[in-house]
């Protein structure tokens, strides 16, 4: 057995299990009764220890409050939770507070102040206080210039730089209208993405285009894969906002950086958390195959007519399936949570059972959240590392086709 991971002792899929009702989009009951079941046995158990052991000084969706809030949010949206409890009263108690005290630190949705502020001012236009909303919406886009200033302090990854805080715009663009005269966001995102391509550009040639490929990414000196500070991140945050770019950037620019990672895909599935790494050995969401998968599933669906990014996807799956149940714990960037999404994604794209088996597996594994002997995280609470992410997870699953990995995925 690894060091890292537990043996992954479930059957893998075949055509006589019963998943799914294709006709309706939902799990068969029995997957569906437990799954919801274990959705607010947990959330009784986070809701007992956030009484005693929140820590409101820390409010980041990553690892604080605003992630519980995001949490309760997104209970709003899921029928089958209808009517159990105000999560939109929820929701608020844990993002409104922390609004009159964030500090310019950090600019992205996960570690800065441009998530609580989206997450509050989406919640704010949901409770009809439309004022509150514009306001916290105005400061988030006001963030703007210094987030594009040309700063070695400014990365370009997800979890602290731009890449982050264009996902704040986008969120917003999903949640809240805006009048089609005011154009404002839509140029705040087209600077925001100037910003982040003249970067890499800029880095490329600096490095002498070592790699052969027009964009590249560090942070603290190393150019990771993953999507937490890496290329994936970056380039799945651009194509999430693709119709902000010209057909052009995506086949000169964008296309041909993907093209270079998919080359980097070990034989195993995985990826090296970053070039020049020759070591296989980390299955995470923020390092490894279960984030770049969300990068080739959406390159696929970009670049109709090549085949190899779901071939590498489904290479990915397998890697995820055979080491991905983590000692590391359950959560959704390093954990078993964020690699069932993996999969789940694979099935949203493929509509292929097997996908949504093993993501459910996954799930069933993290009912038994603290049985296993994985280690305690340091936000053990959180929405990133902890029982939060879980929850989201298994609430995901039921609604597997209208599901979206926190944080990072849109749509």
């Amino acid at each position: 057995m690894s060091e890292r991971e537990f043996k992954n002792s479930y059957p893998d899929y075949n055509e006589s299990f019963k998943i799914y009702d294709p006709d309706t989009g939902r799990l068969i009951n029995e997957i569906e009764g437990p799954l919801m079941e274990n959705v607010f046995i947990l959330l009784q158990t986070l809701e007992k220890h956030l009484a005693s052991d929140i820590d409101w000084s820390d409010s980041s969706v990553y690892t604080g409050t605003s992630g519980i809030a995001l949490l309760y949010f997104r209970f709003l949206d899921v029928k089958l939770c209808e009517g159990k409890k105000d999560f939109l009263k929820d929701a608020l108690s844990f993002v409104e507070p922390v609004i009159p005290y964030l500090k310019k630190k950090r600019f992205s949705f996960l570690c800065g102040v441009s998530g609580p502020l989206a997450i509050a001012s989406v919640l704010f236009h949901r409770k009809g206080l439309e004022k509150e909303s514009i306001d916290l919406t105005r400061r988030l886009e006001n963030l703007e210039r210094d987030v594009c200033a040309n700063s070695s302090e400014n990365p370009d990854e997800l979890l602290y730089g731009r890449a982050g805080y264009l996902f704040s715009l986008l969120y917003l663009e999903k949640h809240l209208p805006v009048d089609e005269e005011d154009d404002t966001r839509q140029n705040i995102i087209r600077e925001v993405i100037k910003a982040i391509l003249e970067s890499g550009q800029f880095m490329s040639k600096k490095f002498k285009n070592t790699h052969g490929i027009p964009l590249y990414y560090e942070w603290h000196d190393k150019a990771y894969i993953g999507a937490a500070h890496g290329f994936s991140g970056i380039l799945y945050m651009l194509l999430q906002a693709k119709r902000f770019l010209t057909e052009e950037q995506l086949d000169t620019l964008i296309r041909p950086t993907i093209d270079f990672i998919v080359s980097l895909q070990y034989p195993s599935g995985n990826f090296p958390s970053s070039i020049g790494s020759p070591t296989d050995r980390l299955v995470h969401w923020c390092h490894g195959a279960p984030g770049v998968v969300h990068l080739l599933l959406l390159a696929h669906e970009t670049f109709p007519g090549e085949s190899k990014y779901l071939e590498s996807a489904r290479r990915c799956s397998d890697v995820i399936w055979q080491r991905g149940l983590l000692k590391k714990g359950y959560g959704i960037c390093h954990g078993v949570s964020g690699n069932g999404y993996a999969q789940l994604r694979l099935f949203q794209v493929t509509r292929e059972a097997k996908y949504l088996y093993r993501a459910v597996k996954f799930a069933e594994w993290c009912f038994d959240y603290g049985k296993h002997g994985c280690r305690t995280p340091d936000r053990p609470l959180s929405l990133f590392e902890g029982f939060a992410g879980t929850i989201y997870y298994l609430l995901d699953l039921l609604e597997p086709l209208n599901s979206a990995f926190p944080a990072f995925q849109l749509f």
